[in-house]
């Protein structure tokens, strides 16, 4: 029976290098997979998943009115090999009906899904698919590391602009190391309160 998974984690906690792991172990046991990826992240290039230390793999674009559930079914139903597993990076930037099409996926389809992501952005707060990944997901596992400033565990993420934290502005500004670090609660809290 197929399960939609969540696996969530802070920035820089190795979503990206695990997802392309769990693609490398269905492929090299001769099983196919398909790899989705937000089409407005574009650090790494357009149509790859890529992971800090350097891996990277193409990936399918997924755009606000891509219809997921569709399109896996049209793969599914062709002259290829069946689907085995489908795999989905930065899956926070889905929306709700994408969320709900990955339902379908694992519920009609009988496909596993796992998708992979941030659940809180630099504000605390929740995005919308990863809301509603938490919501309807199987199962849910976090990926952790540590705080960039001590050694807790990372839960949060604190965002820079030209080197400066800020906590207000677009819940969305696709960045990198600069622009992000993973902290623990304590250190979010005293990054704010001027005690780091």
């Amino acid at each position: 029976m197929a399960h939609l998974y969540f696996k969530y984690g802070t920035m820089n906690s190795g979503k990206s290098i695990e997802i392309i792991k769990v693609a490398h172990n269905y492929e090299e046991q001769g099983k196919r997979v398909l790899l989705f990826t937000p089409a407005i992240d574009t650090r790494i290039g357009e149509n790859i998943v890529g992971s800090r230390t350097g891996l990277t793999r193409p990936a399918i674009p997924v755009k606000a009115d891509t219809d997921l559930f569709e399109l896996v079914r049209s793969e599914q139903s062709g002259e290829g090999q069946r689907i085995s597993c489908v795999l989905v990076d930065e899956a926070q930037f889905l929306n709700k009906r994408q969320v709900l099409e990955l339902t379908w996926i694992v519920d009609e389809l009988d496909i596993p899904v796992m998708a992979f992501g941030l659940k809180n952005d630099f504000r605390n707060e929740l995005f919308e698919g990863s809301y509603n990944l938490l919501v309807n997901a199987d199962k849910i596992e976090e990926i952790k590391t540590i705080c960039w400033h001590c050694d807790r565990k990372a839960t949060m993420v604190v965002r820079s602009v030209n080197g400066v934290p800020v906590s207000e502005g677009d819940q969305i500004m696709i960045g990198g190391n600069d622009d992000y670090k993973p902290v623990c609660r304590s250190c979010y809290r005293k990054t704010f309160q001027g005690g780091l």
